[in-house]
């Protein structure tokens, strides 16, 4: 980071704080598309996963406020899918395995849900919720993922909430954003536990991540329609797919 030029580091401030208000819009907090920008500047991926994860926690307290402040969070519906995958998030970050090919199926899939909701967005209502031992069992694999990829795993469980219509598109949300919150924080100190070293600028990130995320997320959770962050949402999945299939 020290060799980077006062250009480059203001294209990259400027890259995460657009990152941090379109994910936080759907109640994303941005991990992978950090991820996409850093590697866009050729960073370590020693310093990229943890950079990732301690922005993604920033933006996710500030959504999970703000979606929280606006009536939208269910407790009911985030604790089963939670329960288990904090400790699979730990492990998941402790571990540095070889995964392309789980990412690049991964992202296929991310592109699919993407295309789904640009074009089919569908209504916004709640059939049933999920069965607690399938959430348990679900919130346990996304956790896995999620410390794989140096994600919150929200990416992941925003689809599968709307797509099952087991919750609206603002719950949702609200329910991702703190999922994302306690998994990034699971995830990091299981790389921290792993590598032992912590990147020097994140503060220099973390202001423009800060800012993003907070106008981001007052909007998507008491300004924008149900439809507007389904699109939003399109354009976050179709960015997360993409980086998982193209980063090795």
């Amino acid at each position: 980071m020290h060799e980077m030029t006062l250009d480059q580091l203001s294209l990259l401030t400027a890259a995460v704080f657009i990152v941090a208000f379109l994910y936080s819009s759907v109640g994303h907090a941005g991990a992978s598309g950090y991820i996409a920008v850093m590697s866009l500047f050729s960073l370590a991926p020693a310093v990229v996963k943890p950079t990732a994860l301690t922005l993604n926690i920033l933006v996710a307290c500030i959504g999970t406020w703000q979606f929280w402040r606006a009536g939208h969070f269910s407790w009911r519906l985030f604790w089963p899918f939670a329960a288990l995958s904090i400790p699979f998030s730990f492990i998941g970050g402790y571990l540095d395995l070889p995964t392309h090919a789980f990412k690049v199926l991964v992202g296929v899939v991310l592109l699919f849900s993407a295309v789904r909701f640009l074009f089919r967005p569908s209504a916004d209502q709640v059939e049933r919720g999920p069965a607690r031992p399938v959430a348990l069992c679900v919130g346990a694999g996304l956790g896995l993922l999620s410390g794989l990829t140096g994600t919150g795993g929200g990416i992941f469980l925003t689809p599968l909430l709307l797509f099952m219509r087991w919750a609206t598109t603002k719950t949702a949300a609200a329910v991702s954003a703190l999922f994302i919150l306690v998994n990034s924080i699971s995830g990091l100190l299981g790389n921290f536990s792993s590598a032992r070293t912590f990147p020097s600028f994140v503060m220099q990130l973390a202001v423009a991540v800060v800012i993003g995320g907070s106008v981001g997320s007052y909007y998507g959770s008491r300004r924008f329609s149900h439809t507007v962050i389904k699109r939003l949402l399109a354009v976050v999945l179709f960015i997360a797919g993409l980086k998982l299939i193209l980063t090795r």
